[in-house]
Formats: C-alpha cells, structure tokens, sequence
C-alpha cells in the first residue's frame, strides 16, 4: 500500500511561540548542579506545533467512519554534543537528521495505524535513551518532564483543531508509551470521553498511575471502549527490565485476553500473558532482528519488537474499537450530510429531511451534533 504524507490545512495554521515559558526553554543553555558541580545542558529550541515541520500526517479516511489516532515516537537519540561539545540530553525537533530518526519509525506504524483513519505524530525533544539506563525510576522521571510538555503541547494543538466528534485513538511506544500514560493524566474528561482507546506500546503503568487520573481503565476484552491497552513482550519473568516493564495491568494483543490462555501468532509463536506480571511471555521466537543493546533491552525482554510483531492485530483492534465507540456515541441514528438524508436505525429506509428536522431528531435522541 502506498501512502501519501500530506499535512491538513488545519495543522499549517498560524507560526511562533505560544507563551513566555516555551521561549525561556528554548535559551541554548541551562546551568543544573549535579554533585556541586555547574554543568553546561545544551537545551534544544522548543517545538512550534503550528509549523507543519513538526508533523507527519495521513489522511486515509475516504469514507468518514474511522477514528483519529495521535501516534508518540519512542527514544531515537544518545547523547550528543553541540559544536562548542556542550552535552545535550534531548532530541532536536529542527535537526533534520533527529526528525529523520523519529520518521523512520513513525512512517512504519503509520502503514499499519492510518489505513481507513486520520494520522497524525508530532516530533517533540523526547530524552536520550541514557535516562532509561540509569535504572532509577526518579531520575527517569525528571529527564523525561520536558519531552511530557512537548507532547502535551502537541496533543493540545491537535485536539483543538480536529472534529471532535470523532472517535479518539492515543498510541505510543516505549518512552511514546510514558507519554500515552502522561496524555490520560493530562486530558479533561470532556477529552476523555471521546477516547476510543489507548495503547501503551512497550512500557509499564504503575498504580500510582491509576491513582492519578480516573482516566486509566484496564482493557478487558477487544471490544471495550475509554480502556487502556499495556503490554510488554519478554521470554521469561526473569527478565522482566522494572523501569520499562513493572506494570500493573496487561492484555495479551493477539486473544485479547487477561488471563494465562496462550494464543498463536503467526502458526509459530506461542504469546501467553503472566496473570502475576502483567507481561507477554513468548515461545518459538527468538527476536534475533533487534540485537541486545548495551547490556539494557532486548536480552531476554523484546523489547523492540512491541509495534511490529503485533501489528496485525493492532491494525484490527483500532478499528473494532473505533467501531464500539460509535454505537455507544451514536446509537440510534447515523447522520448523512450528504444531501440531508438520514438513515434510522439499521432498516435502510433513507428520508430526505431538512436540517431543521435533521436537528430536531438529534436533539430528542439527545445527541448532539455541530452543523
């Protein structure tokens, strides 16, 4: 399939910064101390999420009916240098070569997220994979905070520029996954109740999470809707990485299940849920395409294989629930624009109305509806 990278008119709109804040972080530099120590951070330009740079989008609903899905990219730099050798601990989103990295993945799961439905991934100044490797869970957390705000920037310029009321898919892998977990704290429940899932690629929600926001709900099933899907891929317990894989709920994507049933992937690859740990554990696959880096992923855990090896049935399951999400939201009448017709119910009996009694149905279903 081939698919055509195009930004909507709606995401070239308007130029510059937003707030005082976004232009003091962008200053090239910030002094911290570390140990007593001032040590230069080379701080890259904030993001402009009104600059169609920062997007890759794709259109690919031909027929109105699929969801929107805000994709977060995972964790594509180490550290490096300026070229006065200041270190920097984030992606730069106006370096072409980093937006090249990032695209790279996005491009690969747009191939399989976008068919039949809006796309759309922000590239955003995500933390060097060296804050993960520090393996404490606190400084983690504070190298990622500014990574959190870009993509919240971004999701908050998306939302207000989509239609609404559309169904809503959030997705992201490994650090993209900490920002999906951090978009469910962030969003309004107005925002909420528009979410047709959220999948958690390759990283871990902790209880603390679910303490705080009402907005994480355990996948149950394939058809749920307003759920969280987290899964983490290992070939044993024992190698089970807490910083990335310590979750306190899980799915098996492949039967959509939360117990030990085992399911077939593939006619080879036997994918079995730890009930206890909440992670996928895998037979009859080595994972030998993503070799073992530094000693930290894929030495026992796969990692990298979290939005590839599942793909087909990801691809299925934003469907399904995008699909659930419109019978819940729109349960009794489908509205045709299209030369004022409606369609009640599933008889097939198309009425030519006028807009004046198109809204009067609407409102004594109690749907509302902009126009």
């Amino acid at each position: 399939m081939n698919i055509k990278l195009h930004t909507p008119k709606s995401l070239k709109m308007g130029s510059g910064m937003n707030s005082l804040k976004q232009f003091l972080l962008s200053i090239v530099a910030i002094l911290f101390t570390t140990c007593g120590m001032c040590v230069a951070q080379h701080i890259p330009q904030v993001p402009d999420y009104h600059d169609a740079t920062m997007w890759i989008t794709v259109e690919d609903d031909s027929t109105g009916t699929g969801a929107d899905v805000f994709y977060v990219v995972s964790t594509w730099e180490e550290d490096w240098k300026t070229a006065d050798s200041v270190v920097c601990h984030y992606a730069d989103v106006w370096n072409p070569i980093h937006r090249e990295h990032m695209a790279t993945e996005i491009n690969k799961v747009a191939a399989y997220m976008s068919p039949g439905n809006r796309f759309y991934a922000p590239f955003y100044r995500h933390t060097t994979i060296e804050a993960f490797m520090m393996q404490n869970q606190d400084s983690t957390q504070n190298r990622v905070r500014m990574a959190m705000d870009d993509v919240c920037t971004a999701f908050d310029y998306f939302q207000s520029h989509r239609d609404q009321s559309r169904p809503l898919i959030i997705a992201g892998f490994s650090q993209g996954g900490i920002a999906v977990v951090e978009l469910l704290k962030h969003m309004s429940d107005e925002t909420y109740s528009q979410l047709a899932a959220a999948y958690v690629l390759g990283y871990k929600v902790t209880p603390e999470d679910t303490l705080q926001t009402n907005h994480i709900k355990a996948a149950q099933g394939e058809t749920d809707t307003g759920v969280t899907i987290c899964y983490n891929t290992v070939k044993d317990v024992k190698y089970i990485q807490s910083v990335i894989a310590a979750t306190c709920i899980g799915i098996n994507p492949v039967n959509w299940r939360t117990d030990a049933t085992p399911a077939i992937l593939h006619d080879t690859i036997t994918v079995t849920l730890s009930p206890e740990y909440h992670v996928l554990v895998v037979s009859g696959y080595s994972g030998s395409e993503y070799p073992a880096y530094k000693g930290f992923i894929n030495v026992g855990d796969i990692h990298s294989c979290e939005p590839w090896l599942y793909s087909e049935c990801l691809q299925k399951n934003i469907h399904i629930r995008a699909k659930e999400w419109r019978k819940l939201h729109q349960p009794t009448i489908t509205c045709i624009r299209e030369r004022g017709k409606l369609l009640l119910g599933t008889t097939g009996d198309y009425r030519p109305l006028s807009y004046g009694t198109l809204r009067q149905l609407h409102e004594k279903s109690g749907l509302v509806y902009a126009y």
